[in-house]
């Protein structure tokens, strides 16, 4: 008779919200640390009216949990609360900019993305999409001029040939690269170094190449000068970096 009335208290209340609703309340008992690793959840009973939910519910709630590593049935003696598992290490945040190594494999995985990525954005930029990379080359060249650091304005600068591809998921890839993407910092902040200095006249015009190409709508010459820009980069981090 108990049975049939926590079935039909879980039919009226929705047994799939109360599953989604207890699970959820158990995760946050446990990243509160209410329930610490290596401790026991409540038995079932207690945990049913704790929720005012059947054992149905508690028992689907606690396949949630397992399932996503949080706890461990053991038949005979209990739920245990596992250790968290360690976050997973998102791509391209790890990178050693003191490496040459890792900073070349970045540039070695933009160029074939980039290159596609400014033949795209002369094929399919829109008007607005096409003064907004004008604009953000405009603003480089003003900020180097000003002697002020222009790395976020570079990033900003690839990010709008990324959105001018009208396909998201160029934009995507240079977000999870972050501003990581960018070899370097210190090479695109004005300073005394003769090399330094060249290095952003060089970067200006590469990125006049670039941007002449997008708004001319030449598919191939856009491609072409992306290619000549990253693959230069690489040249020239090489060069720095023994200098700095």
């Amino acid at each position: 008779m108990s049975g049939r009335r926590e079935a039909a208290t879980d039919t009226r209340r929705g047994s799939g919200t109360l599953t989604s609703s207890v699970s959820q309340a158990l995760r946050d008992d446990i990243r509160s640390g209410r329930y610490r690793p290596g401790e026991k959840l409540p038995s079932e009973a207690k945990l049913k009216a704790e929720h005012n939910v059947s054992r149905t519910v508690v028992r689907e709630a606690i396949s949630a949990l397992r399932a996503d590593g949080l706890v461990d049935p053991r038949q005979g003696a209990g739920v245990f609360v596992l250790e968290p598992a360690p976050a997973p290490v998102l791509p391209f945040q790890n990178v050693d900019h003191a490496r040459v190594s890792s900073v070349i494999e970045l540039l070695e995985l933009r160029a074939p993305v980039e290159m596609e990525a400014a033949a795209l954005a002369a094929q399919r930029r829109s008007p607005a999409q096409e003064e907004a990379i004008v604009q953000r080359h405009r603003s480089i060249v003003l900020c180097i001029q000003n002697q002020q650091p222009a790395i976020e304005l570079d990033f900003d600068l690839h990010l709008a040939i990324a959105d001018a591809t009208n396909n998201p998921r160029f934009v995507e890839f240079l977000r999870i690269m972050g501003h990581g993407m960018i070899p370097r910092s210190a090479v695109l902040e004005p300073s005394s170094e003769p090399a330094n200095n060249d290095y952003l006249q060089r970067l200006v015009e590469e990125h006049e190449r670039i941007v002449a190409a997008i708004s001319n709508g030449d598919i191939d010459e856009a491609r072409e000068a992306m290619r000549i820009h990253l693959k230069g980069s690489q040249q020239r981090y090489r060069e720095l970096i023994r200098q700095f």
